[in-house]
């Protein structure tokens, strides 16, 4: 499946309230290029992942539900580094779901909100609790904070 999504930063605890919010951690077990292979927990459920950037906003994205042990023993044993922590918390806005991450440990203080769009040319209303976007930015993707967590940046 192709994924369209933009990436934004957010004013800190500015967002309205969300319809629902998940725990999750993700880690990383191989990247090539533009391509990763994660496994990820959200509520009681790991799903394995592979997702290939096409460019800035589009990518192959492809999850599969597995089963917990599998997940678990995945999380601790294949990736080289403790999991990305997060809450994500799912905001309806103006026709769409907005998915704000507060990030934890590491990543502790980034707040980053994406959208998924129907198609590239959607016309998308940016909400004021946004502060700017970077979606060509490839230190704000996860991949990327899993290897160089925010609190490492230089500033």
């Amino acid at each position: 499946m192709i994924e369209i999504e933009r990436k934004f930063l957010v004013r800190k605890n500015t967002w309205p309230a969300p319809r629902r919010s998940i725990v999750m951690r993700q880690g990383y077990m191989a990247q090539q290029g533009n391509l990763v292979c994660r496994v990820r927990h959200k509520d009681s459920q790991y799903y394995l992942s592979i997702k290939a950037r096409i460019d800035d906003q589009s990518s192959y994205d492809y999850e599969y539900p597995i089963p917990s042990v599998d997940g678990e023993t995945m999380l601790g044993k294949l990736c080289s580094k403790p999991p990305i922590a997060k809450t994500r918390h799912e905001v309806a806005c103006d026709g769409l779901v907005w998915e704000v991450d507060e990030f934890h440990d590491a990543n502790q203080g980034l707040v980053v909100a994406e959208v998924e769009l129907p198609r590239a040319d959607y016309p998308l209303t940016v909400p004021e609790w946004v502060e700017h976007e970077v979606t060509g930015d490839k230190r704000y993707t996860n991949a990327s904070l899993y290897h160089s967590p925010w609190s490492q940046w230089p500033g």
